[in-house]
Formats: C-alpha cells, structure tokens, sequence
C-alpha cells in the first residue's frame, strides 16, 4: 500500500457541516466493477451521487496553455446538452487533476469573492503536502507526468489560508477586495510560492494526536521509559497502544526518525502518494494508474463501502483458513515430536544438523528445565526439524495422545496435511510469518506456561528485568509477585536472586513500604519453614546490615525482629543476636538502633537458652546507656518487659535481675563520694521502675493465693488509677497476668491477704520486704540531697512503687521502715557535721515519693503534720536546710500541693520560735516562683509583711529575698508598690542603719533580681540605692565590713552591667557607684581596681559617644568590652578573683 502523509488529511467542522453526504472515493481495478461515468460526458455525474474521486497528491507543473484548458472544459461541459449543468467542484476536480495550479487558484479566488468558497479547492490550497518536491529541478517537457507529479518545493508550510495578506499591506484592512492580486504575483513567485515562515496555522486536533503518537513511539524505542510514562499520563485521552486511536484511517506513517531523515516525506516516489484534499472522477484516471494497489478512504458511498466490506471479509477468510491450517499443523506437528522423543534415544543427525543452521539461539533461548512443559509456538519450521526422517513424514497413521509428566493432561493434537513438501523447503515458507524468538522477550513470549512450576520458572526469568522498569513509587505492587515466585521457585539461585530484589526493592522505603516488605517476608517464613528462612531470607538481611542508606538498615532490623518467630531456635539465641547486637553498637542512626532494641525485645520474648542471660544483661545496659531518647524509650517500652518476663521464666527477676541493679547503683555511691554520676544513676534507677510492674506480677503469682484465684463475672473491675500509667501495653498488669477479671480476683486475695492473714510464707513479697525496701531506703540515705535530679529519680521511682503495691502495702510495709528511720528527735540531727537523717534525701524522698501516692484528706493531714516537725526540727537545731528545701522544690512543681505548702508555712509564721519564723520566711522565696500570683496576694505577701515588722531582726532580714522573688516574677502594679514600700523602709530607716547584715542581704538581693526586674524599678529603686550604699561604704571604718559590702557590690554591678541603662542612670547613679566602688577596691582588693577601672573606662567612652550613636538606644556594658586589652585584662583578673563561684556567676547573668 502507497505510503500516506498522516498530516494530509483535513478535519475541518466547516466542510463536514457543509457536505454532509459528500464520499470520497478509492482508486479500484476496473474487475471489480466500479462504477464510472457515461462514456459520452466525462464531466457528467450519475443520478443518485457524484463520481467517484481518488485521493491523489497532484504534484505537477502547471502547463503554459491555461486557455485551452478553460475551453476544454466549457466544451466538454456543453457536450452533455442542455439538460445537464456541469457543477462547479467537477471543474475544480479537472483543473487540480490537469495541474492547472494557477487556474485553480484564480477560479477559488473568484469564487471566495462571490461568497460561495469550495471545499475541495480550499482543502486543496490549505494542505501543505500539495506543494512539495522531490528536488529543486522541474520536470523536462517529455517527462510522463502523472497526477503524482512534482510541484516545486515552496518556501515554508504556509498556505494561502494561512497567509495573512493584510500584514503585508499599508493600513492592515482585511477587507477580500483589496488583497493582493493575483496578476500582481510575479509567475515565479507564484509558482514557487513563497510565504514567510512565521505564518503558521494552529495545530489541529487530528494532527496533535499523530504527533503524540509517534514521540511516544520515539521516546519508547529509545529507552526513555519514563519520559513516555510521564508522557502518555499528561496525555490520557489517547490510546498509545494503537495506531487507530488517532482517528486518521491511514496506515501509521514511518516513526519519528525515518520522518527526520527524509525531510517530512516518505522514501517512496510522488506516485505513490495519495491526496485527501483531491477528488478526481474514476473514469478520468490515466491508465498508468489502473495497477495500483487501492487506497482506503474514510468517505465511501454506501455502494462502493459494501465492495470494500466484501473485499475485507474475503481476506479475512483467507487469513482465518490460513490460521487453522498453520494451528493444525503445529498440532500434529507437535504430537510427532513427543513421539519421536518416545521412541528415539537420540535425534536423527539430519535433524540436528537442521536445527543447528536454522535455530542457532534454539538451546540458548530454552533451558534445560523446561521438560517439555512448555507449548511451542515460535513457528511450525523449528518443531519440523524433528522430522525430518521418513517415518516422521507419514501422518496418516493415528497418533496417540501423549501426556504432559507434570501435569497429567494430554498434550494438544494438531491435524498435518497429506503432503510431501521438503523440511527445508517448509522451514522456508514459514519464515515469512514475523515472528520474533531470537531476544530474550521474544523467546519467552513464545513459549506458554501450562504448569505451575513452568510458570513458576518463567516468573522468575522475567521479573529481574519487569523490577527496574517500574515507577519506584508503585514498586510495592510487585510484591506478592516476587513473593509468590521466591516461595514457588524450583531453583535456589532464582528464589536468592527473587529475594535480594525484595531487599533491593525500593531505595530508601518509608514506613508503608517497609510495612508491606516486612509482611511478605513474614507471609514467605510462615509458607516455606525455618530452614529456608534461614537459608534464603538471614543472608539477604546480613548483606544489608551496612548499607549506606538508613532506611534499608532500618529494614533489616524490623526484619530480624519480624522473622523471630520462624527462625530455628539456634539461629535466634546466635547469629540474630550477634546481628542485632553488632547494629546497635555501631550504627549511627537513631531509627536503626530503636528498631534494633524493639528486634531483641522479640528475640527475647522467643529465646529458651538460659546461658544467653547474661548477654541479654549487658544489651539491655548498653542499649538504656544510648545518647537518643527514643531508643531509651523503646528499652523501657519494650526491651525490659521483654528481658523482665523471661528471667520471670528463668527465676532470676528477684534473685539476679533486681540485685544486679543495686549492686551497680550501690556502686556508683561508693565511688562518686567527690562527684556522684546522675546519669548513670538515672540509667540504673530508670530500669529498677520499668521492672516494678513484673515484680509485683511476680509477688501475685508466687503468693499463697494464686491457686484460689479464678475469674468471674461478680468481681468488681479495677479502678483506674489503681496502678500508674503504663509506658506501653507491655507494662500493663493485666496484660503481664493474662486478662483483667483474673487480676481482678488476684486483687481481692491480694488486699485481703496483706490485711488479715499476713506474709507468712510468702516468699517474694518477703524478698520485697525484708531485703529490697531496706536496701533501697539505704540507698536513699546516701545520695546528695541537694541533687534535684537524683531526689526527683527516687521520688517518681517510690510513687510508682507504692502505687503499684497498693496502699494496705504502702501503710503496713513501707511507712513504718521510714518512720524508724526518721525519728522527729534532735538525736537524728547532728548540728555540728550535719550528717544527721533528717538533714539527707531520705526526708524529701519520703515526703514527695511515699506521702503522696495517695491524696486523702488523712495523707495530705500526715504530710503537713511531717513537713511541720521536720521544718521545727531542723529550725530548733540550727542544722542545714537542704532537706526541707528539696522538699518544697519537688511538691513545688506541683500546684496541687501549693495550698498545702502554704498551710506549712503559715505555721512557721505562728511559730513561737524566732528560729522556726526565720525558716518559714526563707522557706517562701523557693514557694513564690511557682505559686499564682493570686496566692502571692493572699496569702504570701500578707505573711511577710508580718514577718517584715518581727520582733527579731533575723526574722526580717529572712524576708528580703522573698521580697525580692515577688518583685522578679510578680506583674502587679500593686503588690509590686507595697514590696517596693517594705524595701524603702529597710533602707532608709535610720533603725537599720548600721544593720550590716541586712545591707549584705539587701545587695545580695539587688544583684540576683535586678537583671529580670522591671527596668522601672531597676532604675528607680535598685541603681540608686546601690549608689547610696558604695557611697556609704567609703567611710565604712570597720575594714571587714568594708570589704564584705565591696565585693557583694562588685557582684551586684558586675551583674547588672549586662542591662540596658538609661544615660540619665548612668551617668547620675550608675558610673558614681562605680568610683565609690573603685575608690574602695583600689586600698581592699587590687584585682578588682583592675576590672572596675576598664568598667568604668568604657562607661565614659560610651556616655561621651552617645550623640554620636543616639540611635542605638540603651547601652550593655558587658557587652562594650570590645577592646583587646581591656578583654584580656578582664578575664585575666578574673581567674584571680577569690570570691565564690555562684557570686562569679552574676557576673555574665543576661536579662531574661
């Protein structure tokens, strides 16, 4: 068939509206008995429809004797009579077919000014392909020309409906009578007719499918897979797959290359190219046209489309006859070869010589494997090369069914012909059906599976080469595909290389992903046995323990976790183990080494080996010792309760497992006498609380009730805040005993048991008793009371111990052991070494941990009760403070005790002891910070204001840092007055003139809370007060006192240097403090001169530059030390400094 232009065909709305029932024709042989004119008139039509076109691409000159022709066809017109009108579209259809190009366009240029424009002529003059050439040289005269001849290549695609005739005139009037004209056209122009190539018509749908058909083709054949994907997405309105869908009813044009390579135009001659624009009457054609092969068109007259449906139809017959001719063939043909493999050892040599020069890829493309599983169908010419023997040849005889070994079915019988054609010769024949079995896809199209493990085998040959050609996105689709082949496959190298592309599968899999590889893997374990899990899954996770990407690590140890349960109980308790333990030692990754602690939590839910103890120990160590949170959360979640329940199996939770801990924590005391390790006590104490809930289970299960414990509906559920919170389900008591309602009943007997039968035999609740809480309370005495880390660690570890226990526990086993202990007498307190019990963390601990696991009315009466003893205790015996301190700051962080705290304090207010008021006054700076500033006006302003007016000096002095607190974190215009008011009066009473203390403490003060303070107040009040005092100061005659107010103001100013001082302060307070300061320093403490004098120096050059630099607002003096003398005479002078270290402090303190 002719190759077609697929862009020569118009689409237009317009003419389709306008000829409704216009046809165009095929070319046809005349046996066929196509219809043509009368011969008398060429140019007249038949009654019932128009002639018949052919679709031709008339590329020819245009003769010189336009004339004549014009004659001709009024002549020819006249000859049909009077009754017969020539139509307009047959003389365009004359003038196209004789190339008459110019004549034509004159006629379509009258016509369109006599408003009646003619399809044909305006398809034809529209359509680019109508124009083109072979070469620049015309044709010589005697040249045979037919309706295919060549027209001179014209300069671009434009046509004359594109041209924009106006652009090219004066006053750009579009108007049809004042285009250019035709006469004013120089002929060689017009034969070449040339337009600009920026005239362009726009895309018609028909054409934009085309070409998104063919660069699909393109970026496919060219292996740009994904561009296609992304293509044919952008453009899913459109079938790729087939030709057809484009909507052009021509054959599919030559790809996008071959179009490329000969410039747009097929590689065959003009001739054979056909027009859809042009119309030509069948009887008018030359009769060098007669022999082509016909062209099918899309507009058919209902006669000449039955011709074409019969003409379809009958080689549709020839071709199904064909096709049930060749599939007996290959029937019969294959029942011969089976037969042969029967009943002869080894293949005739002529056969084998046959096979060889014809089938060269034949042993290559079919393995070994296949065992005759495989239906054939790559042709019937390589099967025959099995007969070629005589006895082969005779197909007359019956042929036995042959069976299939795998399946059992008989094979499938083919009827071959009574004939006597040579092998070779077949082998030939058969050659031309295209059929391609020499690549890898084509020998595996050609051979169907008809088993399941021949399905099986082809799975596994073309899923390596399905995986890379999937979006990475969807790759989790492929999944149960490769699964089921891995699972499925005969050979051990195919399911390895199935399983490393499960592995490989996506690069970086997120949580889904994963989720999905995981839940394969687990599928595949339970499917094929611990022995191939072993064999074929472990090595795929060992080859990835260090892969480069966190993500695929973080899928192998899920999966060592995940595959636990199907393993051989060797490989868990060995090579797992020692996986899991090398990825948490060395892997960086936080995600990693969490899945890694959840894996070994499995593994040891699963392990039975109990010489694999000890190394649980040290995961579990070493695991609670990683600097990430999450994987410490991840121990305590799930690792401990794990390791917790198998030494509950091995015995070992309270007679090795709890022990260990202490022995370790006991350690960590004996030698941290000159700096304790909280973090490591943290470690220890965090891991003894995760194992309170199996101890208590232990206590349960071990009890001399447990045999009467059974379930039923009339017990009454548990409260809800019976036991604490759990951290996972894991630490669940009803889930480590097995269900609610029996730990419901165990409940009951439990309580009842404790209260009315005692402990006797009762084996691990008198371990808890006589050796675990002792060693404990021990403990507690130990630590430092003044570490809040360590007080708060052991206060959350007693509260959840207690709870856990239960309250009868608490009352009768764990409060009388502290209250031996903390005897309210003073022959527990040691005033002189303050290493008495009261003054240890035994008292907060007790307070906070023990005292307030439960929140009736008759445990907050004992905790005030205790609080007031300890507070009276201490105050009467002059010792250290530290234990009630801690004691406020822990129950501080609660506000459900600040009530309660406060009903303490007011007792100390009360107090008939100046020593116990003085307590209670201090007690309140550390209560202010958290309590509401509501409470701070009810109820502890009004106490210090009785306290500021006490009769004893001491106790006033003692409420100056409360005062201070108030005035650093109280936004109360007036309670920030009236503390202001008491300050005023402790500074300018002439009572408290030479209180020297009270100075000291009012300094103190000034200096912590004057950088948080409202800059108001540090302005107004604090600042010039501190001049009065360094003023004062100067005449101080007590040296001792002199020197003690000096450094206490260094401290002050030092710290309230880093704040933003007004130049009025500055200059009228601030930098007269600082002489006053300096004038003492430079006879009390030569090192300080030193700093105050570069203070004091860059204090001035900032004052004298503050013209200058006006628009930088306040000044930081601390952050003015820019000069490196200055720098570095500071921080030298510094390290010289003698003074305290939380005085040294202050000195870098910034505002809040």
């Amino acid at each position: 068939m002719a190759s077609v232009n697929p862009f020569d065909v118009s689409d237009s709305e317009e003419e389709a509206e306008r000829r409704p029932n216009e046809t165009v024709d095929t070319e046809r042989r005349p046996s066929e008995g196509a219809p043509g004119p009368p011969p008398g008139n060429p140019f007249s039509p038949p009654a019932d429809a128009e002639p018949p076109t052919l679709l031709l691409s008339s590329n020819r000159t245009s003769p010189s004797g336009e004339g004549t022709a014009a004659s001709a066809v009024a002549t020819s017109a006249m000859a049909g009579g009077a009754e017969t009108r020539v139509s307009v579209d047959l003389i365009a259809a004359q003038l196209l077919r004789d190339q008459y190009i110019l004549t034509a366009l004159e006629f379509h240029t009258e016509l369109l000014e006599a408003g009646r424009e003619l399809p044909r002529l305006r398809d034809y003059f529209s359509n680019p392909g109508n124009f083109e050439r072979q070469s620049g040289t015309p044709p010589a005269k005697d040249q045979a020309l037919g309706p295919g001849g060549p027209l001179n290549r014209v300069g671009s695609i434009s046509t004359l409906d594109s041209l924009d005739f106006a652009r090219y005139s004066d006053d750009g009037n579009r108007e049809s009578d004042e285009r250019v004209a035709e006469s004013e056209v120089p002929s060689q122009e017009r034969k070449n007719f040339k337009s600009s190539p920026e005239i362009q018509e726009p895309i018609r749908p028909l054409e934009k499918r085309a070409l998104n058909f063919l660069v699909n083709e393109y970026l496919l054949k060219n292996e740009y897979k994904l561009s296609s994907i992304t293509f044919s997405d952008e453009n899913d309105d459109q079938d790729f797959e087939l030709w057809d869908d484009v909507g052009l009813n021509i054959p599919k044009p030559p790809d996008l290359l071959q179009l490329y390579r000969n410039g747009g135009s097929s590689l065959s001659s003009p001739r054979d190219k056909a027009d859809a624009s042009v119309g030509v009457a069948f009887g008018d054609l030359p009769g060098n046209c007669i022999g082509r092969e016909p062209l099918k068109k899309p507009d058919l007259s209902q006669q000449q489309q039955s011709e074409v449906v019969q003409e379809l139809e009958y080689q549709l017959n020839l071709l199904n006859s064909e096709k049930q001719s060749l599939a007996e063939q290959i029937k019969k043909l294959q029942s011969e070869i089976q037969t042969l493999k029967k009943s002869v050892s080894s293949p005739h040599p002529a056969s084998l010589e046959l096979r060889s020069q014809n089938s060269p890829n034949l042993s290559s493309s079919v393995p070994s494997l296949d065992n005759g599983q495989y239906l054939d169908v790559r042709g019937v010419s390589e099967a025959e090369n099995d007969l070629a023997s005589p006895a082969a040849q005779n197909t007359s005889q019956p042929q036995q069914p042959t069976c299939n070994k795998v399946t059992g079915q008989p094979r499938v019988q083919f009827d071959q012909p009574n004939r006597k054609l040579s092998p070779a010769f077949q082998q030939a024949l058969l050659s031309f059906c295209r059929m391609c079995s020499e690549s890898r896809l084509g020998a595996e199209v050609s051979r169907i599976a008809d088993s399941e493990e021949s399905v099986m085998l082809m799975l596994g040959r073309c899923l390596p080469h399905i995986v890379p050609n999937v979006l990475l996105a969807k790759r989790e689709e492929l999944i149960p595909l490769i699964l089921c082949t891995a699972c499925l496959h005969p050979e051990p190298k195919e399911r390895d290389q199935l399983l490393h592309i499960l592995f490989n599968l996506i690069k970086r899999p997120d949580d889904e992903q994963r989720q999905m590889i995981l839940t394969g893997c687990v599928a595949f374990a339970r499917h094929v046995g611990p022995t191939r899990v072993e064999a074929e899954l472990l090595p795929q996770c060992w080859e990835q323990i260090n892969h480069k990407y966190p993500e695929r690590r973080l899928l192998v140890a899920e999966a060592c976790g995940a595959l636990a349960p199907y393993l051989p109980k060797e490989i868990r308790s060995s090579l797992v183990l020692s996986m899991l333990q090398q990825m948490l030692a060395e892997d960086k990754a936080d995600m990693v080494r969490e899945a890694v602690v959840k894996s070994l939590a499995i593994i040891m839910g699963y392990i039975d080996d109990s010489d694999k103890y000890a190394q649980g120990f040290e995961l579990m160590l070493l695991s609670l010792g990683d600097p990430s949170e999450r994987v410490v959360n991840a121990v305590h979640q799930v690792f401990i309760p794990a390791f917790a329940a198998w030494t509950t199996e091995l015995g070992t939770l309270h007679t090795a497992l709890i022990p260990s801990l202490l022995a370790r924590i006991e350690k960590l005391l004996t030698q941290g006498e000159h700096g304790l390790d909280e973090h490591k006590l943290h470690v220890f104490l965090s891991a003894l609380q995760s194992l309170i809930p199996p101890l208590f289970a232990v206590v349960l299960q071990n009890a001399p009730f447990t045999s009467r414990a059974k379930p039923h509906e009339d017990i009454p559920s548990i409260e809800v805040t019976r036991f604490p919170r759990p951290a996972s389900p894991l630490q669940d008591m009803a889930i480590i005993i097995g269900s609610r309602e029996l730990l419901s009943s165990l409940l009951l007997l439990y309580d009842h048991q404790l209260e009315h039968e005692g402990t006797t035999g009762w084996e691990s609740l008198l371990w808890v008793v006589n050796q675990l809480l002792p060693q404990l309370i021990d403990i507690v005495g130990r630590i430092n009371v003044t570490s809040s880390t360590c007080v708060h660690e052991f206060s959350r570890f007693f509260w959840r111990f207690c709870r856990t226990f239960g309250k009868i526990f608490t009352n009768t086993k764990v409060k009388p052991q502290f209250q031996e202990i903390l005897r309210l007498s003073e022959e527990n307190v040691d005033a002189s070494a303050g290493n008495g019990i009261l003054t240890k963390a035994t008292v907060p601990i007790y307070a906070t941990g023990v005292l307030t696991c439960y929140n009736q009315e008759e445990d907050r009466k004992l905790l005030v009760g205790f609080l007031e003893d300890v507070m009276t205790t201490l105050s009467l015996s002059h010792a250290p403070l530290d234990s009630l301190k801690a004691s406020f700051v822990e129950l501080g962080a609660n506000p459900v005790y600040h009530e309660l705290l406060l009903t303490v304090l007011w007792y100390g207010v009360v107090h008939t002891s100046a020593l116990v008021r003085c307590t209670a006054a201090r007690m309140f700076e550390l209560l202010v910070k958290g309590v509401n500033e509501t409470l701070v006006a009810q109820r502890v302003v009004p106490a210090l204001i009785t306290l500021s007016s006490d009769p004893e000096i001491s106790v006033r002095i003692a409420t100056i840092p409360a005062f201070g607190t108030i005035m650093e974190t109280v936004t109360q215009k007036e309670l920030l007055e009236r503390v202001k008011m008491q300050l005023a009066s402790f500074l300018e009473d002439p009572q408290y003139q030479d209180q020297h203390s009270l100075h000291m403490e009012i300094i103190r003060t000034f200096g912590r809370v004057g950088p948080n303070a409202e800059p108001r107040f540090r302005d107004d009040f604090v600042l010039p007060h501190l001049h009065k005092l360094a003023l004062a100061n100067n005449s101080q005659t007590v040296e001792s006192k002199r020197i003690d107010i000096a450094i206490h103001l260094f401290e002050a100013y030092s710290a309230l240097s880093c704040c933003f001082i007004s130049e009025e302060v500055m200059v009228n307070h601030f930098l007269p403090g600082l002489r006053c300061l300096h004038a003492d320093m430079e006879q009390l403490s030569p090192e300080h001169e030193v700093i105050l004098g570069s203070m004091i120096k860059e204090c001035e050059i900032k004052v004298e530059n503050r013209g200058i630099s006006d628009a930088q607002g306040s000044i930081s003096i601390a952050s003015s030390l820019v000069g490196e003398d200055a720098k570095t005479k500071f921080l030298s002078k510094m390290g010289q400094l003698t003074t305290s270290g939380a005085m040294l402090a202050n000195v870098f303190q910034r505002k809040k």
